[in-house]
């Protein structure tokens, strides 16, 4: 009867690892083309929820910027 349940067991843990696959559900990247009136603050506020300080970071972050400087025809990718 043990046996049983181990084997159960070990056949239903191949099945799902075989069966699994990873998820797709972060998308596409997206980008933005900056224009010449935009900041890293307007782009932030338009495109995030809450506090712009934290989109401004993410942004940042994402295109390995130094400072908030960004000209217009950069692209930007969007966190």
């Amino acid at each position: 009867m043990f046996g049983r349940i181990i084997m159960i067991a070990l056949i239903a843990t191949v099945a799902w690892a075989v069966l699994a696959r990873g998820s797709s559900g972060a998308g596409k990247p997206e980008h933005y083309l900056v224009k010449p009136t935009d900041t890293l603050w307007s782009i932030a506020a338009a495109r995030y929820g809450g506090d712009p300080r934290d989109g401004v970071w993410k942004l940042e972050q994402a295109n390995h910027l130094r400072d908030a400087t960004i000209v217009p025809g950069e692209k930007l990718l969007l966190p």
